[in-house]
């Protein structure tokens, strides 16, 4: 699927970009020159260690200007998923004294949910906020919903699915006036949107390498200088003694030059994305009853969540496959069998249609020849599908 220097197989129409990201050539040529130089553990406090340390300082610093905050409040992890764990769970942890009721809302990305989930049979209460069709919160829901002993409030800023962007700095101001701490999920936000953490009415945020062309396995939770967090995993004094283990300096350094490679060309790639993003909405207007579940003005600009009635949506993709198209369909595999995504449900999509649903997510890679070739196979398999379903109905 995707070619050796980094970018995409030719045989292969990749428009799943939301789950990951090719690495670029650049960020594997940063990764081997510190694999291959910098052996030693920055834990260590003899020259090798010592010069481990300083690389793991200078990729910290590095990721922190691109963030607008400072090295020392960025804590590396393994990835979005554990950045939303130990934020959720390490903030309520820490904070239980004040209070234990958590806001969040039913659209989340499942680590954000399940951490709370979690946090109710610790004896917390969670409120999960419904949304519009988009999948956008009302700040009129937000506010009904806080409390006396509201201590955190999780709200996703770029929909992980849906491409729909939440008014993070509306509803962070409404939680830091009330007084509580105000956490959001920035994985599909970086490097599509300007991010400048001191500035934002956040008290943490998690991020992760392998969404923005860097490698998989890391990611960063930031945390406002001062913010009281309990670690998760135990054993050792690194990140400021708040996650234990070695640091993966050669997944730091990638993730850092990643960061930084995306930020420089962000604003002509957002342009452009949005470009081609409008151009495919526009083709796919004339699928009969197809139905937009992105925001039309508040998305970001490489992501378009469509479904499609009367098709059968495992037939659809496995079609889809064999053409050398891949898109995710926003649902998830449970024993085998699928289920309707939460995030769909959550914003009204019938279980029917919910299965037919496709998240098309786009790159540095696509191009419009891409999306044109695209848009020819999917109408051509819809148009099958479609046929068949009013002949056996």
């Amino acid at each position: 699927m995707f070619a050796h220097d980094g970018g995409i197989a030719m045989n292969t129409i990749y428009l799943d970009y939301a789950a990951t990201t090719p690495v670029r050539a650049e960020v594997i040529q940063a990764m081997s020159q510190t694999m291959e130089t910098v052996p030693g553990n920055p834990s260590s406090i003899y020259t090798t260690g010592r010069l481990a340390k300083y690389e793991l300082t200078r990729a910290r610093d590095e990721l922190a200007e691109v963030l607008g905050v400072a090295g020392n409040e960025l804590i590396f992890t393994s990835g979005g998923t554990e950045s939303d764990n130990l934020a959720i769970k390490g903030l309520a942890l820490a904070n239980q004294h004040k209070g234990r009721h958590i806001i969040t809302s039913q659209v989340e990305h499942k680590a954000v949910l399940d951490s709370c989930q979690r946090l109710q049979e610790w004896g917390f209460e969670v409120t999960y906020l419904p949304t519009d069709k988009w999948g956008l919160v009302d700040p009129e829901t937000l506010q009904f919903a806080l409390r006396p002993d509201t201590i955190l409030v999780s709200l996703i800023w770029v929909n992980n699915e849906l491409g729909s962007i939440n008014s993070i700095t509306e509803l962070g101001k409404m939680v830091q006036e009330h007084g509580a701490l105000f956490h959001t999920d920035a994985v599909q936000a970086l490097g599509k949107l300007p991010i400048v953490c001191r500035d934002l009415p956040v008290d943490a945020m998690s991020v992760s390498g392998h969404k923005i062309y860097g490698p998989k396995g890391v990611g960063a939770l930031w945390l406002r200088k001062g913010t009281a967090l309990q670690p998760l995993i135990e054993g050792g004094s690194q990140e400021s003694n708040l996650r234990g283990g070695t640091e993966n300096l050669p997944g730091i350094v990638g993730f850092s030059t990643a960061a930084q490679l995306i930020e420089q060309e962000r604003e002509t790639r957002v342009a452009d994305e949005q470009v081609l993003m409008t151009e495919l909405s526009h083709a796919l207007d004339d699928i009969p009853g197809i139905r937009l579940n992105t925001h039309p003005e508040l998305r970001a600009p490489n992501i378009l969540n469509i479904s499609i009635p009367h098709v059968d949506g495992e037939s659809l993709f496995i079609n889809l496959d064999l053409a050398g198209v891949a898109v995710s369909n926003g649902s998830a595999c449970t024993s085998g069998a699928q289920q309707p995504s939460g995030v769909l449900t959550a914003i009204g999509v019938p279980d029917d249609l919910a299965r037919a649903t496709i998240r098309i997510s786009i790159g540095r890679d696509t191009t419009r020849e891409t999306l044109e070739r695209f848009t020819d196979i999917l109408k051509q398999e819809v148009y099958k599908l479609q046929k068949k379903s009013k002949a056996i109905a």
